[in-house]
C-alpha cells in the first residue's frame, strides 16, 4: 500500500508561522526517509493557524532540501488564477526537480469571502468555469493545444522533459465526474466530506475516459489520522486537533493549535460536544496496529491506489512520530 502526506502547515499556540513552515520541512524530510510516496502542501488564505498561502514557494524550498519524494500542491485553487501562470510555475518546479512534481487542483476559495475578494475577481463565476479552466491548464501542461486554439503557439516555458502530473481534488460527485471526463487522476478528501465517498470514487472509476491510449484511473483517499504508541495517547493528541477545529468554526482559532492541556481545559457546550463527536467519527485515531487495519480496510472499500494522511498535532514531534508509527506498521518494519 502506498502512503502519502497532506500537510496544512498548522501553527501551534507556541509557534510562529516561521516555526510551522520549518516544521513542515522536517516532516517531509522524515516522510522521505520513512518511504512515503508523495508530500503535498495545502493552499490557504488568511485562515487562522495555517501558515502556507503559496505552496509553489514552499515547494521550491522543500524540493531543494529533499531528494526523491514526490512533492506537490494540495491544491492549487484554480479559480483564483490564470491557467497559463499556473502551468509556468509548475513547469518551473518540474524543470528544477525532474519527475517529482504533482499539481493538485481544487475549486475551493481557501479562505474567507473577504480574503477571496482581495485575491481575485469574480471567483464564483470562475468556479462555474472550472471545467474550461482545467482543460486549458491541461493543454498548457502537455503543450498540446489544438492547432486552431488561440494559444496554440504559446508555451508555458520552461517546458520540462517530464511534465508535472495533474490530480483533481474533490469531495463530491461533480469533481469525480470532471476528473473522469478529463482523464486525470482523482483525490477524494474523505477527511473533509460527509458524503458517500465510495459511491463518488466508483463513479470516477466507472466513467474514466483515457486522454491517451494506456491511461488508467488512479485514486488517492485523504484521511485524518492520529497514531501513537497507545490508544490513550492518540486520543490525547487528537483532542488538540479537534478543539482547534471547533475554535476555527467559532472564529477563535487564530492563536493556533492548542496544547493537550489547553484542549483539556476547554469548556465544551452541549452543541460543541455533538460537533466534536462528528469530527471524531471522521478521523482514524489509535495505536499503530489499529490504524494499519483501518487504513487497509479503507483502501479496500474505496479500491484506492494510495492513502494520503493528514495529521494535525500541537507538537511537531508527535506529528512526525504518528507518521513514523503508521509507516512502520504498514510497511512491516520495527519502530
Amino acid at each position: 500500500m502506498r502512503l502519502s502526506i497532506l500537510d496544512q502547515s498548522p501553527i501551534s499556540t507556541n509557534q510562529t508561522a516561521y516555526d510551522a513552515l520549518t516544521a513542515s520541512l522536517k516532516l517531509v524530510k522524515a516522510g522521505e526517509k520513512l518511504g512515503y510516496t508523495r508530500y503535498w502542501i495545502a493552499e490557504h488564505h488568511d485562515l487562522p493557524g495555517l501558515a502556507c498561502s503559496a505552496p509553489e514557494v514552499m515547494l521550491s524550498y522543500i524540493g531543494a532540501n529533499t531528494d526523491s519524494i514526490r512533492i506537490g500542491s494540495g491544491a492549487v485553487l484554480l479559480p483564483h488564477y490564470k491557467p497559463y501562470k499556473v502551468a509556468e510555475t509548475y513547469h518551473m518546479l518540474a524543470t528544477l526537480f525532474p519527475n517529482r512534481i504533482d499539481i493538485g487542483i481544487g475549486r475551493a476559495p481557501g479562505g474567507s469571502a473577504e480574503a477571496t475578494n482581495a485575491l481575485s475577481d469574480q471567483f464564483l463565476q470562475k468556479v462555474w468555469q472550472l471545467p474550461a479552466l482545467l482543460q486549458e491548464l491541461l493543454y498548457f501542461l502537455n503543450n498540446d493545444f489544438p492547432v486552431d486554439h488561440p494559444f496554440a503557439n504559446v508555451t508555458a516555458a520552461p517546458f520540462p522533459d517530464i511534465p508535472p502530473v495533474p490530480w483533481l481534488l474533490g469531495t463530491s460527485k461533480k469533481s469525480a465526474q470532471l476528473a473522469a471526463e478529463q482523464g486525470i487522476f482523482y483525490t477524494f478528501g474523505q477527511f473533509m466530506s460527509e458524503q458517500d465517498g465510495r459511491a463518488i470514487v466508483q463513479e470516477y472509476l466507472h466513467s474514466f475516459q483515457p486522454r491517451k491510449k494506456g491511461d488508467k484511473p488512479q485514486v488517492i483517499i485523504t484521511v485524518s489520522v492520529i497514531c501513537a504508541e497507545t490508544n490513550e495517547r492518540a486520543e490525547e493528541i487528537a483532542l488538540s486537533s479537534m478543539i482547534w477545529a471547533l475554535q476555527k468554526d467559532k472564529g477563535e482559532g487564530r492563536q493556533g493549535v492548542p496544547s493537550i492541556q489547553e484542549a483539556k481545559d476547554y469548556r465544551l457546550t452541549e452543541k460543541e460536544k455533538s460537533t466534536l463527536e462528528k469530527i471524531r467519527q471522521n478521523m482514524i485515531i489509535g495505536n499503530s496496529n489499529e490504524v494499519k487495519e483501518k487504513l487497509i480496510d479503507l483502501k479496500l472499500q474505496y479500491k484506492a491506489d494510495e492513502i494520503m494522511i493528514n495529521t494535525i498535532a500541537y507538537s511537531s514531534e508527535d506529528r512526525i512520530r504518528s507518521y513514523e508509527l503508521i509507516a512502520n506498521a504498514v510497511f512491516d518494519r520495527k519502530s
